[in-house]
């Protein structure tokens, strides 16, 4: 049951949006601007980033639906699910790229505390051929998910169980980002 107020049957974030939709328009760019990438750096690895930053916070409802989000990028197979899950479970033993694995060895560290991330760290991604740009999102979409996280679950909202409910969510976000109407 929710903190505070909410609208019933909203799941994750989208109560408190509802709740406060001044709020919404900048959380909403924010997203956008974040997890909605071309190439080097697509969408799918951008999801991935943020699936696992959600995952290691203990966030059901941001790592469900960013976890679909970024299979969905991927092809949306059970296969490409799979691979979410890897990441989840293990970064560094899944089947992932090495400047990948590199960028969320950063996002790990950000997600515990911005001031664990090294020279090392930078070094070694760009020693995998991540860009300064690459690097810059990877830390911003982890900061930004902390956040994320934390305003989900800091009100209690209300969050589906079924991971499998979440395949929709993860298939609209993917398909039309994140700026469309409620």
């Amino acid at each position: 049951m929710p903190h505070i107020a909410l609208e019933e049957g909203l799941p994750g974030i989208l109560g408190p949006m509802q709740f406060r939709p001044e709020t919404t328009k900048p959380l909403r760019e924010l997203a956008q601007a974040l997890l909605r990438g071309e190439e080097p750096f697509p969408s799918s690895a951008r999801e991935l980033i943020a699936a696992f930053v959600s995952s290691r916070n203990e966030c059901r409802f941001c790592q469900l639906s960013h976890s679909a989000a970024a299979a969905e990028h991927l092809g949306g197979g059970d296969a490409d699910y799979a691979l979410v899950d890897a990441v989840k479970s293990d970064f560094r033993a899944a089947p992932v790229s090495a400047k990948l694995k590199a960028l969320l060895a950063i996002a790990g560290k950000v997600q515990q505390d911005g001031k664990r991330v090294t020279r090392q760290d930078i070094d070694a991604a760009r020693a995998q051929g991540a860009t300064d740009l690459e690097i810059h999102d990877t830390v911003l979409i982890a900061a930004a998910f902390c956040m994320y996280n934390r305003y989900v679950d800091g009100l209690g909202t209300w969050q589906p169980e079924s991971a499998a409910e979440y395949r929709p969510m993860g298939r609209q976000m993917a398909q039309q980002g994140y700026l469309r109407n409620r």
